[in-house]
């Protein structure tokens, strides 16, 4: 059964794998389609092609329709087949690939269902808390004074979060667009590490700064660059001091035709199999400890998003019992 030149030619332009079957002959497939179902595909039985149930039934019984399946292109991969009839009896196989369309969607159901749970659990802190100061009858001054810290704790918990979360949605908002203002990072730095002197004091840890000066300025978001400085501080003062008296390293230097700002500590370090995850909204190593530090869980995920907008590079070294360094490099033009 010959195929029309045109119809090769229309095959060939479909980005997403496309065969042409009759029968149960494959009569012709796009380069995409040798790619994911390999390079001797014309000519053989559609079996060869593909080995999915479902949809190899529908391609023998010539039966038209739309199937989301597993198994085409790797074991947990969903695709979209589509199954169209032609003219002499020749069926168009489409093959769209969703499993980043589901991922996507997972994502979103994680993110709504842990977003939930953070604000949750404050939050009825503060019912607890306020329904038993609102009872009548009197109440221990200390007690009270307790309990009025915890419904202020748990309330600026929340508002930590709510604030992040909205951060990271105008982030991401603005994450197609370049930033424009011209930054000098040095200053940022310098101004962040004042800042963090309060935390630093908290914590009774140090912090060492090494800021090159001298730098020319580089295009960016002064506002998201510095909230990206003062994550890597507060995670670091956090996380990374074992006993008082331990110091975090801030760098600040050239590396090329980037600027590299660098922040390391000593402290217990993060095992491999977390490494690729410390990024994702919400992600913690140890919940418990970054609950009890004042974390909200989205620090690193905000860092990631603004050094992605700014076309830069995110790196986070680590070792458990030597400490993390994370670095961020940010174009200097």
């Amino acid at each position: 059964m010959a195929v029309a030149p045109l119809a090769l030619a229309l095959l060939d332009a479909l980005e997403e794998p496309a065969l042409l079957v009759g029968g149960e002959r494959t009569l012709a497939a796009n380069p995409a389609a040798r790619t994911l179902l390999g390079r001797q595909l014309v000519g053989q039985n559609v079996r060869f092609a593909l080995r999915q149930p479902q949809v190899l039934d529908a391609i023998l019984a010539g039966r038209p329709g739309r199937l989301e399946v597993l198994g085409i292109g790797g074991v947990d991969r969903t695709a979209e087949v589509t199954i169209s009839r032609l003219e002499d009896n020749i069926l168009l196989v489409r093959v769209a690939d969703r499993s980043a369309r589901q991922a996507a969607e997972r994502a979103q159901v994680d993110f709504v269902a842990n977003a939930s749970h953070e604000l949750r659990t404050p939050l009825a802190a503060v019912l607890g808390y306020s329904e038993t100061l609102a009872e009548p009858g009197e109440l221990d001054p200390a007690i009270r004074q307790r309990f009025g810290e915890q419904i202020h704790a748990q309330a600026s918990r929340m508002l930590r979060i709510v604030q992040d979360l909205m951060g990271l949605s105008r982030i991401e908002a603005d994450r197609f667009r370049l930033p424009n203002e011209r930054v000098q990072l040095a200053d940022l730095c310098r101004d962040a590490a004042q800042s963090a002197q309060a935390l630093a004091e908290r914590c009774r840890c140090g912090i060492a700064t090494d800021l090159k000066d001298g730098l020319p300025a580089v295009r960016g978001d002064a506002g998201q660059l510095r909230q990206v400085i003062d994550n890597l501080l507060n995670n670091a003062l956090r996380y990374g001091c074992r006993q008082p008296g331990d110091r975090i390293t801030f760098e600040l230097r050239a590396d090329g035709g980037w600027q590299a700002i660098s922040v390391r500590d000593r402290g217990e370090g993060i095992a491999e199999e977390h490494l690729s995850r410390v990024t994702e909204r919400f992600y913690r190593v140890d919940a418990a400890r970054s609950r009890d530090s004042g974390g909200t869980g989205l620090g690193l995920a905000i860092v990631k998003q603004v050094v992605e907008r700014h076309r830069g590079t995110l790196t986070i070294r680590s070792e458990p019992g030597r400490g993390t360094e994370v670095e961020v490099r940010l174009p200097t033009r």
